[in-house]
């Protein structure tokens, strides 16, 4: 029998144990203290503790003494380190994924540009660091040539920026990569974001699985991603297709592997940007519509068929495409203030198909379950929803409800986000580009909604009150109960219902107008999720201290997270606006800057402190 390990976590390990299990392969699972108890802990059939899932040592060692014969890095973490892959045949276990000089070759940005000119590629237009910046055709990119998922990236709009965001970049490309080599390429301002999934065996057959758009995204980061791409003609895709293939078999490639393209919708042409030597994120959308000989594919088999040495044995021809597929990324992060990481406990959690909505068109690929801790040491992903349809509006349409089914409390994630961008005007007519999250912030949803469904939920707890002298209705302690309203709304005969959901005390409660919700009341407030946007109604105390108003002058740390740069000390005068520091969290900057012109009386941090959400960091006293 196979015996693999995952290197890996969360739902991507999961993802891969289910296809392993299914082929009948052994699976071993690793874990660091913080994963002991975790789902994919769980899945395996053996579990190892490592210290961290970046230890290439402990990770080799790990499948030594498990017996496993082949490691599968999913994506992260180790997935792209060719010392790793060194590391691994080495000891003589086999990588599910390619060489450690194909990663050499393709895992930096710079090595892959010159591979794609040799086959004949189109490449974006480059800038040399040597050169004087004052020649270069703004708007530029600057990017780590090391990186990868936005970071070290930064765009420049004026050469009196350049040497700013320049040293911006090389930090976060240090802080990521551990190396801050910096690529600088025109900037196509209006762009779609193109990739293809190829699959390369040891053989030389080197095949397509058409193309996703990722084109939903916010600082360079994905949301959304689609398949197959909907605004690019027939001659685009052939294109881009065969570019895809041409590079793989410029390089050799062997497994899974995403190739990416930006398309300039100003000219129609498009660029290669790089090559994923792993399997993404987004690979469910591409395995809901492709067909192979009738039959949806699983990326993941054919990963593990092809480490085994077999031939795809199948041919370009063979593969086709039904329907259409959009997947959204569940990210434990405040999406309407910033997008900050969060981090907790996720108290309850509601997937589509626990709620209600199940079938072969919905997919969920996820590894949070309730009272589970959200660290703020790995990446906020929480899990992927995904919903398939006949055609993009159907499948749009799907995902809505699939989000409306989707609650997770406790913990601010950005389903509500998902879900109104989904549904807004922009997205069904896929006129979104790289740049346009960044430029319209979609409207935040006001709390009306869930404080009536709070109501309902009172109302419906106050019918099984059983009746009493005492019995309260809301308004009054004793005599006939009176309607129940909010905001002076009359929310009897609306058509809201509301049923037990858990033993844990959640209801769920709908509407045919309001949509969908869930309510949980607790000892000190209500949390209520309403089309996925959670909402906390705290108790109003009358005895509060409201002595401490907003704009006090302290800046507290909005996530927890690690104390990157102090740049002033007590006694500093300070500008409105001068970054007083910065922190890091969940691979995310952020400066922290002086709400006005002062002077700092205090400065609670060091650099390398690790701090909690709300943690004191600075205090200023306005001049």
């Amino acid at each position: 029998m196979n015996t693999l390990l995952i290197a890996n976590r969360g739902e991507i390990a999961l993802r891969v144990i289910r296809t392993a299990k299914r082929l009948g392969w052994r699976t071993v699972a690793i874990h660091t203290d913080l994963d002991e108890r975790a789902l994919h802990v769980r899945a395996a059939d053996e579990v190892v503790r490592v210290g961290s899932y970046l230890d290439i040592d402990a990770v080799v060692a790990a499948a030594r003494e498990s017996g496993a014969g082949h490691v599968h890095p999913g994506y992260g973490f180790l997935s792209e380190r060719a010392p790793f892959a060194r590391a691994l045949a080495e000891a003589g276990i086999t990588l599910v994924g390619p060489s450690a000089d194909v990663m050499d070759a393709m895992g930096r940005k710079d090595a892959a540009r010159e591979v794609a000119v040799a086959a004949g590629v189109p490449v974006v237009p480059s800038y040399s660091l040597e050169e004087d910046p004052a020649s270069f055709a703004y708007p530029v990119l600057v990017k780590a040539a090391a990186g990868g998922g936005g970071k070290g990236m930064r765009v420049v709009g004026r050469v009196e920026d350049l040497a700013e965001a320049l040293a911006a970049a090389q930090r976060e490309a240090r802080s990521s990569f551990g190396d801050d080599t910096m690529l600088v390429e025109k900037y196509v301002e209006s762009g779609r974001h193109i990739e293809v999934q190829v699959m390369g065996d040891t053989h030389g057959t080197v095949l397509h699985f058409f193309e996703r758009d990722c084109s939903t995204q916010r600082r360079h980061q994905k949301v959304l991603e689609e398949a197959p791409a909907p605004t690019i003609t027939a001659e685009q895709q052939a294109a881009i297709t065969a570019s895809a293939v041409a590079l793989a078999e410029q390089c050799g490639y062997t497994g899974a592997g995403t190739v990416e393209f930006l398309l300039d919708n100003a000219t129609g042409e498009f660029y290669f940007l790089e090559m994923n030597t792993r399997l993404q994120v987004e690979h469910p959308v591409t395995e809901e519509v492709t067909r192979v000989r009738g039959e949806r594919v699983d990326l993941v088999e054919l990963q593990l068929r092809v480490a085994s040495g077999e031939p795809l044995g199948i041919v370009q021809g063979d593969i086709t495409l039904e329907g259409h597929a959009i997947e959204a990324r569940v990210y434990a992060e405040d999406s309407f203030h910033g997008f900050l990481p969060q981090a907790g406990v996720a108290t309850h959690v509601r997937w589509p198909g626990e709620g209600g909505l199940v079938g072969e068109d919905v997919r969920v690929d996820h590894a949070l379950e309730s009272g589970q801790e959200v660290s703020a040491s790995y990446d906020p992903m929480l899990g992927k929803v995904i919903a398939w349809g006949a055609d993009r509006e159907a499948a749009r349409e799907l995902l809505v409800e699939a989000l409306d089914e989707t609650a997770i409390l406790g913990l601010t994630t950005n389903t509500g986000f998902l879900r109104t961008l989904v549904d807004s005007e922009a997205f069904a007519s896929a006129s979104i580009d790289t740049a346009w999250l960044d430029h319209h912030p979609l409207p935040e949803p006001d709390d009306a909604g869930a404080r009536a469904l709070a109501g309902v939920v009172l109302g419906v707890a106050l019918d099984a009150t059983p009746r009493g002298p005492w019995q309260p209705d809301g308004f009054r302690l004793g005599g006939d109960r009176g309607r129940l309203t909010e905001f002076g709304r009359d929310l009897s005969g609306t058509g809201w219902f509301a049923r037990p959901r858990s033993a844990e005390g959640v209801q769920r409660v709908g509407s045919m107008t309001h949509g969908d919700g869930y309510v949980l009341r607790g000892r000190d407030g209500t949390e209520v999720v309403v089309r996925g946007q959670r909402f906390v109604l705290d108790r109003h105390d009358p005895f509060a201290d409201t002595a401490a108003a907003a704009g006090d002058g302290t800046l507290v740390a909005p996530m927890p997270g690690t104390v990157l740069a102090v740049n002033v000390a007590e006694g500093q005068v300070v500008a409105e606006g001068e970054t007083l520091g910065v922190m890091e969290a969940m691979k995310m900057e952020l400066a922290l800057k002086a709400p006005f012109a002062g002077t700092v009386t205090a400065v609670g941090a060091t650099v390398g402190d690790l701090v909690k959400l709300g943690a004191a960091l600075f205090t200023v006293e306005e001049s």
